[in-house]
């Protein structure tokens, strides 16, 4: 029997994470998936996935991102689907569109898949798969076309940095011409490999004024004669490094949504499982509700008492939460500290020092995944 949750403990999650596979077709120099991966041999099996999928409906869960890697490398992707269906998930794949056919898509959608996000690296292909790490571009293209022929919600996810900032208004006119539903415009968080090709990644301040500004008149153009939002939805993820106001922890530490990894581990966000000290658990071994409300994963940086300053006199700390926990302990060592992307933070010139430095000179090549190593150099 599960104990009450703890005065304090804020409403059930809505969202949950399901990283099915760390093993991935691309090696996206961005990655925020960690230096080391989950093999093959310790995910989470179909029945595991299923029971996974079962306890979160009956815990709350409504919405999931079946994710990785590439969650097409799962051969039961749709025993999975069909078993988030069953406890009253709505589903979304994430995927980089490789491997993705007709018949596949069929079965995915008649197990119950209702929405695809699809991830694009740049609008020109040469580009895209340069920074990929292999050809995949046209992949992609066939992929978004499979989509909006089933009738499903399609979605571009772009993740900007210094080699794609300056081909926004291309990337828009790409998801037009793809009639896709939605653009997330989102701005690199510097975490797991990402984090290792930070000086190759980093942009310009002038980059990122000229994609907000082409953001903005996109969003003017598409707007509909009444005043209301167009088509596609434009998402524009702050760039906290550059804009000194740190990034709420999606909505709370744990608060609306939790990550499954693939061997099971049951974090706040995908992106905490370095952090030192929480002791994370594992869906196999407690309830989620237990995890939830009672496990140091998720109870250590929840509210507010955890904060030291400028944090817990900040008049912001109900609103950003500190920033963001993870990017604290990667650039700091320290994950209570305040997030250094805050222009209050004491350790602020960490990230502002690099992005200054952005503007000069030709940046160090990227750092491609490779077998067996770290990774070998490949030039952009």
């Amino acid at each position: 029997m599960t104990s009450a949750a703890p005065a304090g403990t804020p409403g059930r999650p809505w969202a949950m994470l399901a990283e099915l596979t760390h093993a991935c077709p691309l090696r996206c120099p961005y990655c925020s998936n960690p230096l080391e991966l989950t093999r093959r041999s310790r995910e989470l099996t179909t029945d595991q996935w299923t029971d996974v999928m079962r306890r979160a409906g009956a815990f709350g869960v409504v919405q999931t991102h079946l994710s990785g890697g590439e969650p097409l490398l799962r051969p039961d992707l749709e025993r999975i689907v069909a078993a988030a269906d069953a406890a009253g998930i709505h589903t979304q794949l994430v995927t980089s569109g490789v491997g993705l056919d007709e018949a596949r898509l069929t079965a995915l959608s008649d197990a119950g898949l209702r929405s695809v996000q699809l991830s694009v690296q740049h609008a020109d292909p040469g580009a895209s798969d340069r920074i990929a790490g292999r050809a995949s571009f046209a992949a992609k293209e066939r992929a978004a076309a499979l989509v909006r022929g089933a009738g499903l919600p399609l979605g571009l996810n772009v993740v900007l940095h210094r080699h794609n900032l300056d081909a926004v208004d291309a990337v828009v006119e790409l998801g037009v011409s793809w009639d896709v539903d939605r653009i997330e415009l989102a701005n690199t968080q510097f975490y797991g490999w990402g984090l290792l090709n930070r000086a190759a990644l980093i942009p310009t301040r002038e980059q990122l004024s000229r994609a907000r500004d082409a953001v903005r008149r996109w969003r003017e153009r598409l707007s509909d004669t009444s005043g209301g939002p167009g088509r596609p939805e434009l998402v524009w993820v702050v760039p906290d490094y550059f804009d000194g106001v740190a990034k709420p922890c999606m909505g709370g530490w744990g608060a609306v949504s939790l990550t499954v990894t693939p061997d099971g581990t049951v974090l706040p966000c995908p992106a905490a499982a370095r952090l030192p000290g929480l002791d994370p658990p594992n869906v196999l071994d407690r309830p989620l509700e237990w995890i939830r409300d009672h496990s140091t994963a998720f109870t250590r940086y929840r509210g507010t008492a955890w904060m030291a300053e400028p944090c817990r006199s900040c008049v912001r700390r109900d609103e950003d939460f500190g920033g963001c926990r993870c990017q604290a302990y990667a650039l700091t060592g320290d994950a209570a500290r305040t997030d250094p992307a805050c222009a209050l933070s004491p350790d602020h010139g960490l990230v502002r020092v690099p992005a200054d430095e952005g503007a000069g000179g030709a940046p160090p090549p990227y750092v491609f995944r490779g077998p067996g190593a770290l990774g070998r150099r490949v030039t952009a």
